[in-house]
């Protein structure tokens, strides 16, 4: 690996499976930090003057929006855990759920007060505010967010909240969430580093599959079958593409029969108990075209030195000028094969609407580019 020498030591032993008696063995945080969650969450609520903080279910895109009621109750997990939680400033929190008992009070350790929505999520959820009396409420999904600008909370989960509680004051409370998860505890980051491992299995896995002949379908199972083998869970993002010169990613492989000749462009991802690491690996099969053997030399140049500079507190638009400054240092200035063009961009997904100003952990995508000369282009 290109960056073993600067590798961030994790105790992989806090992303084992727990095997505890009483629940079925799954990996799992701990009381501690459940406890370092919840305090930070709180702390927050109060400087804000928020009562309780709502929530609620939502399995779109692949899960992701169930992160917050997972990350708060330790509920969760495969493609249909739809979960809202109720989380006061003091006192029991509260998760509802379908198929309560059985699946959530047998898997975790976390949140005790667990209660059945028989899909009717809302009314549930008004219910335990009713004893809770709040008069201000905060809802996490509200609002806008990266890639959710409508929010996350359903039409009719808001409605019922809104008519029982017209005196009460509802507000977004997604920033509370978004602030108290971005910094990452030693457990959360053994959790992380675990779902690596599982990205680098199956992308082995990829490469022994690629070969001329099989179809791209089949390539993309055998690198998903290495992935939960291992032990991610699902959905999972995926996309992918292949062909000579394929554009963007599809959303899942076609069953185009690959050639010698051709590349596949992956976005792969798993998930270790919610914990997400992606990887994007481009697999020649056999050979590919001299374009992206000489880009991939750039890339690894530019990926090194970003690498190194990335650190808290760093804006996006100094990583920007220092990715330009890198990649006309580095990207070739003539002799690239006869009619290519070649581009790319510096890329961060983050939370906050200005990118140049913005630490890393608030970026958002730029879209500046920088040229290199005779038909290279990098930024």
């Amino acid at each position: 690996m290109i960056t073993a020498e600067r590798r961030y030591p994790v105790d992989m032993r806090l992303a084992e499976v727990d095997r505890s008696p009483g629940l079925y063995p799954y990996p799992r945080f701990s009381l501690k930090e459940r406890d370092r969650r919840w305090s930070a969450v709180r702390a927050a609520m109060s400087a804000r003057g928020i009562d309780v903080l709502v929530t609620p279910q939502n399995t779109g895109h692949s899960m992701d929006f169930q992160a917050n009621t997972r990350w708060l109750t330790h509920c969760g997990g495969g493609g249909d855990a739809d979960i809202a939680a109720v989380f006061p400033l003091s006192g029991d929190v509260t998760v509802v759920a379908t198929s309560a008992k059985p699946r959530w009070t047998t898997t975790q350790a976390w949140t005790a007060d667990i209660r059945e929505a028989r899909r009717n999520y809302g009314r549930v959820v008004v219910e335990r505010l009713g004893e809770l009396s709040p008069r201000r409420i905060g809802i996490a999904g509200l609002g806008g967010g990266t890639r959710t600008p409508e929010g996350t909370i359903l039409h009719g989960t808001y409605t019922q909240i809104r008519d029982a509680f017209q005196n009460a004051d509802i507000v977004d409370g997604s920033d509370i969430l978004i602030d108290a998860r971005y910094t990452k505890s030693e457990e959360e980051i053994a959790f992380l580093a675990k779902s690596k491992e599982l990205i680098e299995r199956a992308t082995e896995a990829e490469i022994a599959a690629a070969r001329a002949g099989r179809s791209d379908w089949e390539v993309w199972a055998d690198a998903l079958h290495a992935m939960f083998s291992g032990g991610s869970e699902m959905p999972v993002h995926c996309n992918w593409v292949s062909g000579p010169r394929p554009p963007r990613t599809l959303t899942r492989p076609s069953h185009r029969v690959l050639e010698r000749g051709d590349i596949i462009f992956n976005e792969l991802e798993s998930s270790w108990a919610g914990y997400r690491a992606q990887g994007t690996v481009p697999v020649a099969v056999g050979s590919c075209d001299e374009t992206y053997v000489e880009l991939m030399k750039v890339q690894r140049e530019l990926f090194v030195d970003m690498l190194d500079a990335l650190r808290p507190g760093v804006t996006v638009g100094e990583l920007q000028e220092r990715c330009a400054r890198k990649a006309t240092a580095v990207a070739p200035r003539a002799g690239g094969p006869p009619g290519r063009r070649a581009c790319s961009s510096c890329t961060a997904a983050g939370w906050a609407t200005t990118a140049r100003s913005s630490p890393v952990t608030r970026a958002t995508r730029s879209s500046s580019r920088s040229r290199c000369a005779s038909g290279w282009s990098s930024s």
